[in-house]
């Protein structure tokens, strides 16, 4: 067998790290000091494409970019920070040889942190540690180095993952140093680090082509594109590949089109050796995790482990009476089925099962906001949809029922603190620790359900005024932790169609909060607002002011409507109960009752 080699002429790297600690604008930095990318006035977090991705601040999607260093190409891996989206960093992972992990230096390591370390640890990765924005107001950067080098300690990191260099950065100020005490003139010494510490592929192309598949792309006119890294040998246009699949079987292909990575865009390459990260079309069916090979020598590549999904709901076509009246394109079962299995076949987070005897879907997610941003995406698409609440995917494990379980890491000012913990001991919430930070706020650690989160989050920002900060991470299953308590308000159902009147909803008012607006479009068994007495109750929100010849003294006020609450996809999943569905489409956000009529949820009530 021939030795080994490396290429000295590459460097495979991933950027990971807690969500907002500030990868995406770390990467600006990098492609603007070497010139991989022309940035125009007042563009950043170039990355960040997609319109979701910018709206929300967050990264959705893992990306690759290139950038020339010194001779040496690094190709680059942003990849998001949420733990919705870790199924993206898992497979990320298996394309590099190198992470850079970025830590805040005013928030320190956050659960996501320790996420995706233990993930490179595991791969045995040589992480570099990055403290970034050293220049807040009230950062401790010194604290948080010794932070990191204790959670390193935590997941029994090797003696070599342990010799690493702490590198201080600002990303949106563009510098980079290894001592607080050094010039902040440039981001070159961030580069040095990369180029000495991030080892160089293995890549020998005298062994038979080896490809892992760890991305997919979707192109109208070549199908689809796999993304992955060379392991070993070379790959030309118009080669025969073989595709070894997870269960072992063989399929045939054909490269019809090689590309790589220059900065941002997509070149067009004849052939590409091991240790390239390369986009190749012409293999049909292929699946993440799947290896391409040489035909002489098909021999897959170990599978890509990723963590299953813990939460899932049921997708259906829009039922109401208001259905394809939103400015909706796809309507039908048919183009809702096409779509989340086209969605499953490229995210591999997401899974996609038909459910016996309906035309319902089950699509099981890594967690609300990562079904979330499904939903809305399919939306500006043009897809209606329902969507039923999130439940949590449980197990059997013998005689024992098991259920996720998440870690939960809230800081909020001291005030609030009681209020916090006592929401979330109704939760049946284990409180690991207690800490005050730097600034003077609580800092408190959780181990809580993760069914007993949905629907907290809208209830913690209301609690703390908005000023709370909550991030959760998925921690593991454990004994199914029994009945938690429900949404304690009733609904208040519309009884007939047509457009909602002021004065109708100026009295329903009292009752509690409002979700519709005067003029809106209502149909029978939609939800206009909440009952705080608790039960559900039939309304009419059509009923106008009867007109009579009489006149009094301040009758005829203007009728004063307190603004409605602005329904989002969030606040639906969480707010809604096992008896009703969000109603999706591309103009509006609706609550409704399973069963539209009264008539036929006594009768389910009656039989249940």
């Amino acid at each position: 067998m021939p030795t080994q080699k490396r290429r000295k002429d590459v460097r495979n790297l991933a950027i990971i790290a807690h969500v907002d600690h500030g990868k995406t604008t770390l990467v600006d930095a990098l492609l603007k000091y070497t010139g991989a990318y022309d940035f125009k006035a007042g563009e950043v977090t170039i990355m960040d494409s997609n319109p979701l991705e910018k709206e929300r601040g967050i990264t959705i999607l893992s990306k690759n970019a290139s950038l020339q260093y010194k001779g040496v190409q690094f190709n680059l891996v942003d990849t998001p920070g949420h733990a919705d989206f870790g199924s993206e960093v898992e497979r990320i992972l298996k394309m590099v040889d190198g992470v850079l992990l970025l830590v805040d230096a005013f928030e320190g390591p956050m659960p996501q942190t320790k996420f995706v370390l233990k993930k490179s640890l595991e791969l045995h990765l040589k992480p570099i540690p990055l403290i970034n924005k050293p220049d807040r107001p009230n950062c401790r950067p010194d604290e948080v180095a010794d932070m990191t080098f204790d959670l390193f300690c935590e997941l029994n990191a090797s003696d070599e993952q342990l010799d690493f260099p702490i590198v201080y950065a600002s990303g949106k100020d563009g510098y980079a140093m290894l001592d607080l005490d050094e010039p902040r003139d440039s981001i070159k010494p961030l580069l040095e680090t990369i180029l000495h510490r991030v080892l160089p592929p293995i890549a020998n192309p005298d062994l038979p082509f080896q490809m892992l598949v760890t991305m997919l792309d979707y192109d109208s006119y070549v199908g689809r594109i796999a993304i992955g890294r060379i392991f070993h040998g070379t790959v030309r246009v118009g080669d025969p590949v073989a595709l070894v699949k997870r269960d072992g079987t063989i399929a045939r292909g054909k490269a019809t089109k090689i590309m790589k990575y220059r900065g941002l865009i997509r070149i067009e390459v004849n052939e590409a050796i091991a240790g390239d990260i390369i986009l190749i079309s012409g293999i049909d069916d292929v699946e993440v995790g799947e290896t391409l090979t040489c035909i002489d020598n098909p021999k897959g590549l170990p599978a890509i482990k990723i963590d299953e999904p813990t939460i899932s709901m049921n997708f259906s076509h829009n039922t109401s009476s208001l259905s394809g009246k939103d400015g909706g394109r796809f309507l039908t079962s048919r183009h809702l089925r096409e779509r989340l299995q086209h969605e499953a076949m490229i995210n591999v987070g997401i899974k996609v099962e038909e459910i016996a005897g309906s035309e319902r879907l089950k699509v099981s997610g890594r967690g609300e906001l990562h079904l979330a941003i499904l939903i809305e995406t399919m939306r500006r698409e043009g897809y209606e949809m329902e969507v039923s609440r999130p439940q949590v995917i449980l197990k059997k494990m013998g005689s024992q029922t098991l259920e996720p379980v998440e870690e939960v890491v809230i800081e909020a000012d001291e005030e609030y603190q009681g209020a916090v913990m006592q929401a979330l001991g109704t939760r049946k919430a284990q409180m690991r620790e207690l800490k005050t930070t730097s600034t003077g706020a609580s800092r408190m650690e959780f181990i809580i359900a993760s069914r007993a989160l949905i629907g907290f989050r809208g209830e913690f920002l209301m609690m703390t005024r908005g000023s709370g900060i909550m991030y959760q991470n998925f921690l593991e299953y454990q004994t199914y932790k029994g009945d938690l308590p429900k949404r304690q308000s009733g609904v208040l159902i519309s009884d007939r169609g047509g457009d909602a009147v002021a004065y109708a909803l100026y009295n329903l008012q009292a009752r509690g909060e409002i979700f519709v607006e005067p003029g809106e479009k209502l149909y029978e068994g939609m939800i206009v607002g909440v009952n705080n007495k608790g039960a559900d109750l039939v309304v009419n929100a059509l009923r106008g002011k009867k007109l009579t010849n009489m006149r009094a003294s301040g009758s005829d006020d203007a009728i004063a409507l307190i603004p409605p609450r602005q329904i989002t996809i969030e606040f639906a999943l969480e707010f809604i109960e096992d008896d009703e569905l969000v109603e999706i489409t591309p103009k509006h956000i609706r609550l409704r009752k399973l069963h539209l009529t009264e008539i036929g949820r006594k009768r389910v009530s009656r039989s249940a």
